[in-house]
């Protein structure tokens, strides 16, 4: 059987793309591939547990314990190819990838934004569509480059909401993202082997 292909996971929070992809792998949604490495900026975040539970290895930090962020990107990228990682999914990791990871890894690191880009950039994208008062919301995934949410988009999937409850669009975007993401990486991964 080949060798499974080797993912990992940034996040800053509560993990639930990381549970969605994770889950996908298991259940061979996304075949023959497995998360080999979760990486979060925030030792305190649920994602670090859920990886810890898994038997994930878990690269934990505090930005502000390094220099700048080349010194802690440096690191976070030569424990990338100690791991043999070939897609890094980023997933609620609320930091902007600078030139050091992006280097090391171009091409080969995509995010998922709770927008249809490139409308509603950064970090508080539902809520500016709320204000705006849109019809349609949707999920973005793309490949990380030097701008703001502005790589080359890999797919879209949209869905119509009405409402104006913060917390009922959100759940709302959140499925779709978990049906989204690991469709979107299983055929990434198929296309580039």
């Amino acid at each position: 059987m080949a060798e499974k292909r080797r993912l990992a996971v940034f996040a800053s929070g509560y993990g639930s793309n990381f549970e969605a992809i994770q889950k996908a792998c298991e259940e061979g949604t996304i075949p023959n591939a497995e998360v080999v490495l979760v990486v979060s900026d925030h030792r305190d975040a649920r994602v670090c547990s859920l990886a810890k539970d898994a038997g994930i290895p878990l690269l934990d930090f505090c930005p502000k314990e390094y220099p700048n962020k080349a010194h802690y990107e440096s690191i976070i990228a030569e424990r990338c190819e100690e791991e043999k990682v070939e897609l890094i999914c980023l997933a609620g990791y609320m930091r902007i990838v600078g030139p050091t990871l992006l280097e090391a890894f171009r091409g080969r690191i995509i995010n998922i934004h709770p927008s249809l880009l490139p409308s509603f950039k950064g970090a508080h994208a539902i809520e500016q569509a709320l204000s705006a008062g849109v019809k349609v919301f949707g999920v973005t995934i793309h490949y990380v480059d030097e701008t703001l949410d502005g790589g080359k988009i890999i797919a879209q999937r949209a869905f119509p909401y009405e409402g104006n409850d913060i917390e009922e669009v959100t759940s709302l975007t959140h499925e779709v993202e978990h049906i989204l993401y690991p469709e979107t990486i299983a055929k990434l991964l198929q296309t580039n082997k």
